[in-house]
């Protein structure tokens, strides 16, 4: 039992290779439906929650700590399909959020460029010259994305386990690496890889569920066990540790809760 996250640039063929994959080896594909379940378990607007793990950063420079609260609904969301096991999920983000996590394998999709137009021009019946600028927009945003959000450049290899490149390789040649593999006893499910995946979700369960009033707190998660780190004024600090336990405590899970307040002036 494992996890296998396909990451991929557009019209790379990486959403052909993830089914293929996921098609062999009778595990679960999941993809945009990630956003539709967290806009329904936070009761969010689908189009932002999408909008958050799709756009440049700038589409959400007009929203106070907007990007921060739909990614902690998305990061959830996708934590918690990763608790089935046995899922392979393409897109742009799985990988940042299980990078220590063992049972799972990182995969990223390359194409040529020059395919990659090709592939836009029959798809959305456009130019040559309107493909290779469209293509070349959507690469810089979802560059600028992982830069912003967490310093990591997508395209740098040491992000993933393994790197396929399709162009030699087809589609049948990258599933049978990458089905190949997942079967390593390295990608393998173990007591403790699933008790560090347990806690992260139950964490990132936490943070969604406090994000929209305390957006700038760090959660972290030990057993049942949930330690709430956050920046906020000192003079408020018994009724916002109140109120950020009384949160917490209501998610599934959660037995104990610790808040350390970190006094703004201190960053100011």
């Amino acid at each position: 039992m494992a996890i296998i996250t396909i990451s991929r640039g557009s019209y790379s063929k990486g959403r052909d290779v993830a089914r293929e994959v996921a098609q062999r080896l009778s595990y679960t594909l999941v993809s945009r439906e990630i956003c539709i379940e967290a806009s329904d378990e936070f009761n969010a607007s689908e189009v932002k929650v999408c909008r958050a793990i799709q756009d440049a950063p700038s589409f959400f420079d007009r929203f106070t700590y907007g990007r921060e609260r739909y990614m902690a609904y998305i990061i959830s969301a996708i934590l918690e399909r990763f608790q089935d096991d046995n899922v392979v999920y393409h897109g742009l983000a799985g990988h940042f959020f299980v990078k220590n996590i063992s049972h799972v394998l990182k995969v990223r999709i390359l194409a040529d460029r020059q395919d990659r137009i090709q592939t836009l021009m029959e798809r959305e019946h456009v130019s040559g010259e309107e493909a290779a600028h469209r293509l070349d927009e959507q690469d810089h945003e979802r560059r600028q994305w992982s830069l912003n959000l967490y310093g990591v450049d997508t395209w740098d290899p040491s992000l993933y386990d393994m790197v396929v490149h399709i162009h030699k390789l087809h589609i049948a040649d990258a599933a049978d690496i990458i089905c190949h593999a997942v079967q390593l006893e390295q990608f393998k499910t173990t007591p403790a890889s699933r008790k560090a995946l347990d806690e992260l979700a139950l964490a990132a369960r936490v943070k969604a569920a406090i994000v929209r009033d305390y957006p700038n707190s760090d959660v972290t998660a030990r057993e049942n066990a949930v330690r709430v780190h956050l920046r906020a004024s000192s003079a408020m600090e018994q009724k916002i540790v109140a109120d950020v336990r009384d949160q917490a405590k209501k998610v599934p899970g959660v037995s104990d809760v610790s808040v350390h307040l970190i006094p703004t002036t201190l960053y100011e």
